[in-house]
């Protein structure tokens, strides 16, 4: 993702772990259905997707598959569930998750790739997945407030062109390579979709 992949990886799941998995994810703050809450949520897209680091190393020296369909389809089911409590289109939600888990797999078939090419660059993998998941469950509770939050803007023709200043922005910030760019897009597809009125 940024360069000094391994101290990044480390600074990255530790940021994460603190800023979410200190209490109950709260609702986003501020200004609703403009640029910076579009910003908001594409960067916890990135966020997850840094996940994926942690991850791959645990399942590259576990010698585990990277795609596990029966825990996609258990936080897509717990997913949908948590979308109708909060009037948010539950088919809009899966299909933005599946987006997410696709490209959060990808990463992890990219850091395979380079491991078999260059076992010295593997980095130390977590001792098992409970810190990883904990933060995946946190950041998706995030993401769907904020899809929530920016619920009315998503189905809005300017949505397109707003995502990507905000794709723009968090790439920028946060320093993001080419790999981390084609995740984040592929993660952001489905976003800018009409939404059905409650």
């Amino acid at each position: 993702m940024l360069h000094g992949a391994s101290r990044a990886i480390l600074v990255t799941v530790a940021a994460v772990l603190v800023g979410t998995l200190g209490g109950a994810v709260a609702p986003p703050q501020g200004k609703a259905e403009g640029p910076d809450s579009l910003v908001m949520l594409v960067d916890a897209l990135a966020e997850r997707l840094a996940v994926a680091e942690p991850v791959a190393a645990f399942k590259w020296g576990a010698h585990a598959p990277i795609e596990d369909p029966a825990r996609v389809e258990q936080e897509l089911v717990a997913l949908r569930e948590d979308a109708a409590s909060t009037d948010v289109d539950p088919d809009l939600v899966a299909r933005v998750f599946r987006d997410q888990i696709d490209a959060t797999e990808a990463i992890e078939y990219q850091r395979f790739a380079e491991w078999k090419l260059d076992p010295a660059t593997v980095p130390p993998a977590p001792a098992d997945l409970a810190a990883s998941r904990a933060a995946i469950d946190a950041l998706n509770t995030k993401i769907l407030s904020h899809i929530a939050l920016n619920r009315s803007l998503l189905g809005s023709p300017a949505c397109p062109g707003l995502l990507r200043q905000a794709r723009a922005e968090v790439t920028r910030q946060r320093g993001l390579d080419n790999l981390y760019q084609r995740a984040l897009s592929t993660a952001t597809a489905s976003y800018c979709q009409p939404q059905p009125h409650t």
